[in-house]
């Protein structure tokens, strides 16, 4: 059973992007936040993700709301994944699964009968006092996008 839940405050996070800068949800205050969680830099499904949300930035932008996509990749990962797909927002990283575990996004899941644990695809809408608004969960890569631009 979930603890997380609609109209309840977002797990507080702090975490380096792509740059190694400090970044903590807290920053972010008076600004919507889409926090999306993804497997991995420059697979398939996560690279259409990420060039959705790139190709809605400017949109989103204009409705106050900053995206941040988070995988257990490194900076130096994210650092070329951005580059590659010219992506205009920051990328966080959570080697030690810490984050994904806090949004409980860290699952078993399974593959040709193999069970892993991994990132469950999954995008939190965060409003900007820090309250989730929306839980997304085993979304698609890019069909979720235009329902968050519904949603903000």
């Amino acid at each position: 059973m979930s603890k997380l839940k609609e109209n309840s405050p977002a797990p507080q996070f702090s975490t380096t992007d792509q740059d190694g800068s400090l970044v903590k949800l807290e920053d972010f205050r008076g600004k919507k936040v889409i926090l999306y969680f993804y497997p991995k830099d420059d697979t398939p499904g996560c690279t259409k993700e990420a060039c959705a949300f790139r190709d809605a930035f400017a949109e989103f932008k204009s409705k106050n709301t900053i995206i941040l996509g988070v995988s257990p990749d490194n900076e130096k990962s994210h650092t070329k994944f951005i580059e590659k797909f010219t992506l205009p927002f920051q990328l966080l990283c959570d080697t030690g699964k810490t984050i994904a575990k806090d949004y409980e996004v860290w699952v078993e899941k399974s593959m040709y009968g193999r069970k892993y644990m991994g990132v469950e695809r999954s995008t939190f809408l965060i409003d900007e006092n820090g309250i989730l608004v929306a839980i997304l969960r085993k979304v698609k890569p890019e069909p979720h996008v235009e329902e968050l631009l519904k949603l903000v």
